[in-house]
């Protein structure tokens, strides 16, 4: 008989705060009645001690799971920890930079990869409902959407290709003039706003539109940083604490579970 489970990883934080609005959104998932007899774990790549990834392994496989979802609750599959996490279960990287997770002990379950959300629709509709309490006239505004991104060729082409997509989705959506993307890694936020600036339709200030699964760090700190001195509006809204993230993550398991069942 198989039994399935899901292990949902992210990236962890010394804020506990941070770790406390990730759990909620994966408990409120596995309480979906789809998902009643599914054991579903939440770990994290780092820092957070007692819920690594190996702890959360060992929880799935001591409760006798044999078909195991690995669901990276990162926001890009250019994330370079979703390609070392992938390595770490034995995948092929996706390019020459190599993990240093090493390989994780798994007994008997069967590992199935998931992907992280990208450009999902319902995730465009969040991070309108995030800047909706900045915007004042959209067909006159111009967005300017901010993710953690990389230097790293491969990863750094997954980012950019990832956050055009839901960059385009949340104008539409939005009715805006114009969206633009920066990545942090490379520093770009301060030119791309700049020069979605110049091109503001209104002369309004651009509305900045950060692209982080929780608040913390780079939305508090690092992005107010990097635009210090520049005009725009920011209100440093996550897409934690929000019920599409946890309706993609039920998404994500029911999908699955049809596929192994």
């Amino acid at each position: 008989m198989k039994k399935p489970g899901v292990l949902v990883i992210s990236h962890g934080s010394r804020e506990p705060e941070w770790v406390r609005l990730v759990d909620e959104a994966v408990a409120a998932a596995a309480s979906a009645p789809e998902l009643a007899e599914v054991p579903v774990v939440s770990a994290f790549l780092e820092i957070v001690e007692g819920r690594l990834i190996q702890d959360g392994i060992d929880r799935l496989e001591e409760a006798g799971v044999t078909e195991m979802l690995v669901l990276p609750l990162f926001v890009s599959s250019g994330s370079t920890h979703v390609d070392e996490i992938g390595q770490a279960f034995g995948l092929p990287p996706v390019a020459e930079l190599e993990g240093d997770l090493g390989v994780f002990r798994v007994n008997e379950a069967a590992i199935h990869m998931g992907t992280p959300i990208d450009d999902d629709p319902e995730i465009a509709e969040l991070l309108l409902s995030n800047i909706k309490p900045l915007s004042i006239n959209p067909s006159g505004e111009s967005l300017l959407l901010v993710a953690h991104g990389s230097k790293e060729p491969v990863f750094h082409e997954r980012w950019q290709q990832g956050l055009s997509l839901l960059a385009e989705r949340l104008r539409e959506l939005g009715g805006f003039a114009a969206a633009g993307t920066a990545m942090l890694l490379p520093d770009q936020a301060a030119e791309r706003l700049r020069e979605l600036a110049l091109g503001q339709p209104s002369g309004d200030s651009v509305i900045v539109v950060p692209l982080f699964l929780s608040k913390g760090y780079f939305t508090n700190k690092v992005i107010p940083g990097r635009l210090a001195g520049l005009d725009y509006r920011y209100n440093g809204q996550a897409l934690l604490p929000h019920p599409a993230v946890t309706r993609w993550l039920v998404r994500q398991m029911i999908g699955w579970l049809a596929s192994v069942r």
